[in-house]
């Protein structure tokens, strides 16, 4: 799918997708986050995929979004209530080689992120790394959600191409 075809059918069709997350989740935040996280989906898609009706690809992806949101959320609900006296802890701790290849990964993201405009920079940062909604987002820079959700979509575009040079 190019990004061309992915941008306008971001145009047609972010309003539906995001009143379809706003009766699921029945949260505005939330499904603002969602319908993002929907076209990152669609971006992820690998370009050589032909799908004959995007639209209803797009919303079969939204589907999945919107169960893994309502999965994270009962999650959260579980983690965040109080814990067992009996629970085990157990070590994830990653390995030395691990750590290293994470660390190289993450200084040619970071490069990626540094060649953005400014503006698409700040936005990136405030959204991935600060984890505010786009509505704060937008509401601290004084510009509009829609532009949020352009420069959001533009950093993860580069972000995926720095990917796909990585591993392959």
């Amino acid at each position: 799918m190019t990004t061309t075809f992915l941008q306008a059918l971001h145009r047609m069709d972010e309003g539906r997708l995001k009143r379809f997350f706003q009766r699921r989740l029945r949260n505005r935040e939330d499904a603002a986050d969602a319908t993002q996280e929907t076209f990152l989906r669609m971006i992820e898609v690998p370009q050589s995929t032909i799908i004959e009706n995007p639209q209803a690809y797009l919303f079969q992806v939204a589907k999945s979004v919107a169960r893994a949101a309502s999965a994270r959320r009962a999650a959260e609900t579980r983690l965040f209530a109080p814990e067992d006296a009996g629970s085990v802890i157990t070590d994830d701790t990653p390995g030395p080689e691990r750590i290293v290849l994470g660390r190289q990964q993450l200084l040619l993201m970071a490069t990626a992120i540094e060649q953005l405009p400014n503006r698409c920079q700040e936005v990136f940062i405030l959204s991935r790394l600060h984890g505010l909604a786009n509505g704060e987002i937008a509401l601290r820079l004084g510009i509009s959600r829609n532009m949020v959700e352009k420069h959001i979509i533009r950093a993860l575009l580069q972000c995926r191409k720095v990917r796909a040079e990585i591993f392959f």
